[in-house]
């Protein structure tokens, strides 16, 4: 008996610990959540921002710098709200070294490093400015939203600071309802792309760290009580749960209605913080989304007096045993890595809706793909919008790439949030099933440590997908391993293997390889690939040909065939990219050219052997 009652209470403090743990990651997501979401943004009245401004070089950052009052603070400072050609036509002894109105222009959104020649590997601080009319209605709010600005920004309106933010590719919203002003207003963003040791990424990459303000930016008007949030799910038992959350003077005790489509409505009242949950029974007649079927529904939220629109599919991913399921059946990953901001010879992160919808075109149709790895970093919403429409699997990814600042909290916090924006953004999109924590990292335990917090992070935020990392192999004479213990956090293992472009091995070597992977988990092979300058033909199986390159991809899948536990590909990479640590003078030129496209979209003999490959899987 008293062993019983000793057990019974190691039980019950496990159980309090536990507790207790799931209480403090649930504290430390909500400290992690944006203080403005507006997830239904894109079809909320709005004015598009988008065109041609103005901007200014900085080199010595002198718009930043407050060295206690000293003059080259103020010549910056003080040309955010003013007309400096009607100072300067006065007379006077003031003057001004920077004029927003008369600088250069540019387009808006689009990396600075495609806009001109001086500007291509320019890294640091730039000024840009945009004029506009508003007319603010009274009982409303105003935000600008920023969908991406890379790399650090600071937002002026009216010569007001507004917000800042950091982080490159994810979106960020800034309350502007008391800055704004009837008429004409001016808008100035300070963008500074340089990378450092505690920044995400590092200034050591594999791809182009563009510059500038590369994504949409948008002036929204809301009551003044809005729906900030709004998501829904299919849980593994049919029912459709969500959630809403209010913002506003009102937010308390509100009605919420939920309608979708044809399938039915919910109803909820908010409680004291302006949350509702929400609870549809299984509908009858629910299409599940999937590839072959990609079905959206249109959704409507209300609440007092506000509405957000969305277009939402709805399906189940789960892991059993070493198998993915996709609505309870197995399911095979055909697909292929992206940069996404790659479009044309001269890329400048404009990634237009055209852009975009070609790019998952040749996956889905020319490659006969089914998923899609967007790598290193968050890709646009557009993009993933369209992968729900177009019927691609997505892996998404925030950019912990390589190495970072493992034992420094205050980096860690950078990751969290930057994955906690792309989560809040990303969730009610059917095609996402994957979210990575790290790609190529090297194994220690601080390492470790980071990326478990990472994933302990996704399952808080959403329990709902699956969590994956792309991680280094171990060999061991022709045996390769996973000898990672992050592999314990993880839904899904991926590995990136070069088997035949790097190291010892000969094309004819790869098939000698064997692999020693868990057989309880399923395991994808997230990259593999070798260069090819499109065009370059008849030397024989030689290193940056396009038949070495194509016979690598005939060998490497041949080989992936011996693995009991593969369940999805995505080569490195659908499109050559510009990368400035690739300098071959005669093949590189600043590009990585493992694309099995050219960076002008010309396809490459391993397109056809993976497009068959993929075909017959």
């Amino acid at each position: 008996m008293k062993k019983l009652i000793t057990a019974f209470w190691i039980l019950v403090g496990a159980l309090a610990c536990q507790s207790a743990l799931a209480q403090a990651q649930a504290a430390q997501a909500d400290s992690l959540r944006p203080a403005f979401l507006l997830t239904g943004a894109l079809h909320r009245d709005s004015q598009d921002l988008s065109g041609q401004w103005t901007y200014s070089k900085d080199l010595y950052r002198t718009g930043l710098t407050d060295i206690n009052g000293w003059v080259a603070k103020s010549r910056m400072q003080r040309a955010r709200d003013v007309d400096v050609a009607a100072v300067e036509a006065k007379g006077g002894v003031d003057f001004y070294e920077f004029d927003m109105d008369r600088g250069p222009l540019i387009n808006v959104p689009g990396a600075w490093n495609a806009a001109a020649a001086e500007l291509r590997y320019y890294d640091g601080l730039i000024w840009f400015q945009r004029k506009f009319d508003a007319r603010p209605e009274a009982g409303k709010r105003a935000f600008l939203r920023f969908e991406a600005v890379n790399y650090r920004a600071y937002v002026y309106l009216n010569g007001k600071e507004v917000g800042r933010h950091e982080g490159g590719f994810t979106p960020f919203v800034l309350e502007v309802t008391d800055a704004l002003r009837a008429g004409d207003n001016r808008l100035v963003v300070g963008v500074d792309s340089s990378h450092d040791a505690q920044s995400i990424p590092t200034q050591i990459t594999d791809w182009d760290l563009y510059g500038g303000i590369t994504r949409k930016v948008s002036l929204i008007t809301t009551p003044a009580t809005f729906i900030d949030d709004a998501t829904l799910t299919l849980r593994a038992d049919g029912r459709i749960a969500g959630e809403v959350q209010l913002q506003g003077p009102q937010a308390a005790n509100q009605a919420v209605t939920v309608a979708i489509g044809t399938l039915g409505t919910a109803r909820a009242t908010t409680d004291a913080n302006g949350r509702a949950l929400l609870e549809l029974p299984a509908p009858k007649g629910l299409e599940r989304w999937t590839p072959e079927k990609p079905t959206l529904y249109d959704v409507r939220f209300s609440a007092n007096g506000d509405q957000v629109r969305d277009r939402m599919g709805f399906r189940t991913i789960a892991v059993k045993g070493n198998q993915i399921l996709l609505n309870g059946k197995p399911l095979f990953l055909r697909g292929i890595s992206l940069h996404e901001e790659e479009f044309g010879p001269n890329p400048g992160r404009n990634m237009t809706e055209q852009a975009s919808r070609a790019l998952l075109h040749e996956i889905k149709h020319g490659l006969n793909g089914n998923y899609v790895r967007l790598s290193h970093y968050p890709h646009s919403e557009t993009t993933v919008r369209l992968a729900d429409e177009m019927g691609l699997l997505v892996w998404s990814e925030i950019p912990v790439y390589w190495t970072v600042d493992w034992d420094n909290p205050a980096v860690l916090r950078k990751a969290l949030v930057m994955q906690a924006e792309t989560i809040y953004r990303d969730r009610n999109r059917a095609s996402v099933i994957l979210w990575s924590v790290g790609n190529e990292t090297p194994v220690s335990p601080s390492r470790t440590r980071f990326h478990g917090a990472m994933a302990d992070n996704v399952r808080v935020l959403d329990p709902t997908r699956l969590v994956s990392a792309a991680l280094l192999v171990e060999r061991k004479g022709d045996v390769l391993e996973i000898q990672d213990p992050l592999i314990d956090k993880l839904d899904v293992l991926a590995v990136n293997v070069y088997a035949g472009w790097y190291g010892p091995d000969t094309l004819d070597g790869i098939a000698k390889l064997r692999w020693n992977v868990p057989g309880e988990r399923p395991l994808i092979l997230s990259e593999f690939g070798a260069d090819a300058l499109a065009g370059h033909r008849g030397q024989g199986l030689k290193k940056f040909t396009e038949e070495y390159q194509a016979e690598y991809y005939r060998k490497t899948l041949a080989m992936a065939e011996g693995i009991p536990t593969l369940r999805g590909l995505s080569p490195w990479i659908l499109k050559d990219f510009r990368s400035p640590r690739r300098e071959h003078p005669v093949f590189q030129n600043g590009w990585n050219r493992k694309g099995i496209l050219s960076e002008t979209g010309v396809r490459k003999q391993a397109f056809d052997v993976l497009s068959d490959y993929y075909r017959r899987k």
